[in-house]
């Protein structure tokens, strides 16, 4: 049962269809993959450099069945729009072991495939400028116009590895290109060269700001001529590189992106040298946890009118609806509304992307994982609703705010 209800509103996530125009091999097993948008949809995909889509398309399961699957990919590409008002959206697409998807697109996906694309979301962004003027999200401005998202000069420093430099080659061109004074320093972490994505446009990247970006490849599987960079980036490696390699001091803006042991490495590290919270922006593709694998839609959850139940309410493009869930389910908030309501928000539903939040309104939950919340949201009462469970019995949340 729905009701329409007023709600303040935020840009909504929502898929529409976009055709490949073009793949371009990175790596062995990498390619970029360019989305045409048309000038009727290009309000949708406005984004800000550091932001990711979702892809969505149907796959056949080991035993054959289709089913449907989504995954999430940092947009690599400054914004940028074509005189006929259409633009494009541009993501990386790493082979990963066993990965369903990644695996289709690297043997499979073409120019002229059309694909499901989720409006640009996340928060993976530079919060660095006067009045916060970074993170105003006045995009379609920011289009033409990258200045406008820097707001004045900086330092800044990104450690990423792997396909983790997605979105940090975006943020790097954005920010040198914005202001003449910016600094850049990039730690670029690789098991060898041939495995380096964005190798010749890094290349390109140092030759256009040869004094502004300071550029190290660090490769755990190939010697290197400078044995800092060579090697597994470790506690040790890391305090090194902090010590000697990058101007660590008066950084306004740490970007952290990678797997999870990685960046949980630079958080601690940093934070016991003082860097405080505010200044780190961090990303992870996936929480490495085996015991929480990321999924792709609500597991099946049975009720009935003898069971204990908790009362989820949710409001969605202002239309409010309701559904019971189980106690003994510990089901999340997020399956147990995509069993009413299939176009609930929601990517990786790992605690990573951070397209599922919802405001708590009212009720308790307790949320296993957080990798996207920033704590500002927290204190706000955002929750992550793929890793909330009811702790009260009822619970509202909200959408759309």
């Amino acid at each position: 049962m729905t009701t329409e209800t007023q709600t303040a509103s935020r840009r909504r996530a929502s898929f529409h269809n976009l055709t490949v125009t073009d793949v371009r091999r990175l790596t062995d097993d990498a390619i970029e993959v360019t989305f045409g948008v048309p000038a009727e949809l290009a309000g949708q995909y406005d984004y800000l450099p550091g932001q990711y889509v979702a892809l969505r398309t149907t796959l056949p399961d080991e035993s054959g069945e289709p089913h449907e699957v989504r995954r999430s990919y940092s947009i690599c590409a400054e914004p940028r729009s074509f005189a006929d008002g259409s633009s494009e959206i541009r993501v990386a697409i790493k082979k990963d072991l066993g990965g369903l998807f990644s695996t289709w697109a690297n043997a499979e996906l073409k120019a002229g495939d059309v694909l499901d694309v989720m409006s640009p979301q996340g928060a993976f962004i530079s919060r660095h400028g006067k009045d916060g003027s970074a993170v105003q999200h006045n995009v379609m401005n920011s289009m033409n116009h990258p200045e406008e998202l820097a707001g004045e000069p900086g330092n800044f420093v990104a450690i990423a590895a792997g396909s983790g430099i997605t979105p940090v080659i975006a943020i790097a061109r954005t920010l040198l290109a914005a202001n003449p004074e910016t600094t850049f320093d990039l730690v670029y972490a690789n098991k060898a060269a041939m495995d380096v994505m964005f190798l010749e446009e890094l290349a390109d990247l140092k030759d256009k700001y040869p004094t502004r970006l300071a550029l190290h490849h660090v490769l755990s599987r190939e010697q290197r001529i400078a044995p800092l960079m060579t090697g597994r980036i470790d506690s040790e490696k890391l305090q090194a590189l902090l010590s000697s390699a990058i101007h660590a001091e008066d950084v306004d803006e740490w970007f952290l992106c990678g797997p999870f042991e990685l960046v949980q490495l630079c958080r601690d590290t940093l934070a016991a040298r003082g860097v405080e919270p505010e200044h780190i922006r961090f990303e992870l593709f996936t929480t490495g946890r085996p015991d929480r694998p990321e999924g792709n839609a609500g597991r099946p959850v049975l009720a009935d009118e003898s069971q204990d139940t908790y009362k989820i309410t949710f409001t969605l493009d202002g239309l409010t609806g309701d559904v019971a869930s189980p106690t003994h389910a510990r089901e999340s908030i997020l399956n147990a509304a995509l069993r009413v309501r299939p176009d609930v928000p929601f990517a990786c539903a790992g605690g990573v992307c951070g397209t599922c939040r919802a405001k708590l309104v009212t009720g308790t939950v307790t949320m296993d994982e957080n990798y996207a919340l920033e704590q500002d949201e927290l204190d706000k009462g955002y929750v992550l609703t793929c890793q909330s469970h009811p702790t009260s019995e009822e619970v509202t949340v909200n959408f759309d705010v």
